[in-house]
């Protein structure tokens, strides 16, 4: 069975947004070094090692913030935010542009998939991700039919 989706564009502000949610959840570690400087306060006590460690802190959020911003602007990555519909089989994921244009996805390219409240997000690397909202799969049995695709290639439990 192919799962054909309706057209759905992903929106620049969609795409900035969950990338950065998606690299925070990833390196949370990040905020214990910068918890670590915070505790630089007990060996001398200054408060510029707190007002340091949110200085650096919101300099690592910003530098992730301009990389996905960077990513919408440029030419080669215009495809993605571009309307697109799907086609889904156990084989691959087949992203049309239109009847003639399309690029296939081999399901060994996913690393992993979120399931949110309404959306399936296929993570190709930090920055490359599938946004699949419930809403583009035409009835419920697609929608359930591509939660057991994932299932069997062990990308949801």
């Amino acid at each position: 069975m192919i799962i054909k989706t309706k057209k759905y564009q992903l929106e620049t502000g969609t795409y900035i947004k969950m990338g950065l949610i998606s690299i925070l959840k990833e390196q949370w570690w990040v905020i214990l070094i910068a918890l670590a400087i915070c505790c630089g306060y007990f060996w001398i006590a200054s408060i510029w090692w707190i007002i340091g460690a949110l200085i650096a802190y919101a300099l690592y959020v910003l530098f992730w913030a301009i990389q996905f911003t960077g990513i919408t602007q440029m030419e080669q990555n215009k495809a993605i935010f571009q309307k697109m519909a799907y086609e889904i089989d156990s084989r691959q994921i087949l992203m049309k542009l239109n009847a003639r244009e399309g690029m296939p996805v081999q399901w060994n390219m996913i690393k992993r998939v979120e399931l949110t409240k309404d959306a399936f997000v296929l993570y190709m690397s930090k920055a490359q991700f599938i946004h699949l909202p419930f809403r583009i799969f035409n009835t419920e049995n697609e929608k359930k039919f591509m939660e057991t695709i994932l299932k069997r290639k062990e990308l949801i439990k």
